[in-house]
């Protein structure tokens, strides 16, 4: 849908974040948006009081008046303060045709992640999702042979011509492998082709910057080009990753993030992927606040996996390799 008129059921920060996501990340052009106003929901937002963000409109307990006059397509329920809320006017909406749903659904279906910042575990624990039965793993796991097989038959000979440069740009092995973390917390050796330089750690594990200097002159082509990821389709025909997941991290780092990020072990409840939601949708970061937006998309993933969204995953990784300004 190009266009689409939403009216928010409250009118502060909530309220606010959600105007501010979806018209920065939201899937619709074009966002027309009122939010009802109620002391019982909260404070007025100041960012909303210039109108900018969309119509303020005091709510009078009409809110299917609101929603009729307006023309809405879909009524969202995004208070501060919950329990001021007036159900039957909610439910009044409803059956009379107007689709009601909560802040966190609406962000899961519009912007195509979880969000972390304002997450319940009430809603997480009652909404759908997180299915992960055998048939669905047996044909995951069947995509994983298929497309990396394929994948490192067409690539081989730029694989063998990337083992030579790396040889010639720097004095040392072609290949390196590290530790890394997949399904369940297990541990496992990825083995991935060299990018920096041999002596790069020697002062222990740091996360790579977007310009790190102990990358070689070869290393930042391939990385550029992906191909320092290839020999990885080899973890994926082991059995160690799959071909679509989050993204394996080191066990300093997921240790380290599990402790400041709520829900992080939940993204190893399927194996580390050599693409993945959020690999081709957020660009590389290595902080914080980037690993918590990566979440975000790896608990979408999680939560709404299948292996339709695995094959549409793949081919954006195909968008995104042969234009890397694509990513979101």
């Amino acid at each position: 849908m190009l266009h689409r008129r939403i009216v928010i059921v409250g009118s502060g920060r909530r309220a606010w974040d959600l105007a501010w996501l979806l018209r920065r990340e939201g899937r619709s052009l074009h966002y027309e948006i009122v939010f009802v106003h109620d002391p019982a929901y909260g404070e007025l937002d100041p960012r909303l009081v210039s109108g900018e963000a969309g119509q303020v409109v005091a709510g009078t307990g009409d809110i299917l008046g609101i929603v009729v006059g307006f023309g809405a397509d879909q009524v969202v329920v995004a208070p501060d303060e919950r329990r001021g809320l007036d159900m039957r006017a909610l439910l009044s909406c409803k059956t009379a045709g107007f689709p009601v749903m909560e802040y966190l659904q609406l962000i899961e279906d519009e912007i195509g992640r979880v969000d972390i910042k304002r997450i319940e575990l009430g809603w997480l624990l009652y909404s759908k999702g997180f299915n992960l039965g055998l048939l669905d793993r047996a044909l995951k796991r069947a995509l994983d042979i298929a497309v990396s097989a394929a994948v490192l038959l067409a690539t081989g000979p730029f694989l063998l011509l990337a083992i030579v440069a790396v040889k010639i740009d720097d004095p040392g092995p072609a290949f390196y492998s590290q530790a890394r973390v997949t399904r369940g917390g297990r541990v496992f050796r990825i083995v991935k082709l060299r990018t920096m330089r041999v002596d790069a750690e020697r002062a222990g594990a740091v996360w790579a910057a977007e310009r790190d200097p102990r990358i070689t002159r070869i290393g930042r082509f391939l990385r550029r080009t992906r191909l320092d990821e290839l020999p990885q389709l080899i973890n994926v025909l082991r059995g160690d990753m799959s071909f679509v997941g989050p993204r394996p991290e080191r066990p300093e780092f997921t240790n380290e993030l599990a402790a400041k990020l709520p829900l992080y072990d939940e993204r190893h409840l399927v194996k580390a992927g050599l693409t993945g939601w959020a690999q081709v949708n957020y660009p590389y970061g290595a902080s914080l606040d980037d690993a918590r937006s990566k979440l975000s998309y790896d608990l979408y993933y999680v939560k709404n996996f299948s292996v339709l969204f695995d094959l549409m995953i793949v081919l954006q990784t195909l968008r995104v390799v042969l234009w890397p300004g694509g990513v979101r």
